[in-house]
């Protein structure tokens, strides 16, 4: 089985200094799914607050962890 992680470049994140800065942000790690379709459809449906936040999906990049 493999492990999958998922990232978006959507969001806000700010520096210690108050700055807004430009970066990718981890949604989630997925295990045990044989290959990366799997893996979102587990990502979406273990974690509602996804689709709850308005997420783009297509925007998530995802990645295999070997």
């Amino acid at each position: 089985m493999k492990k999958y992680i998922f990232i978006t470049p959507e969001g806000t994140t700010f520096s210690p200094n108050g700055n807004e800065v430009e970066n990718m942000q981890v949604i989630g790690v997925v295990e045990d799914v044989s290959n990366e379709n799997e893996a979102y459809k587990k990502l979406l449906i273990e974690n509602e607050w996804i689709i709850d936040s308005e997420f783009n999906v297509a925007e998530f990049i995802c990645y295999e962890v070997l």
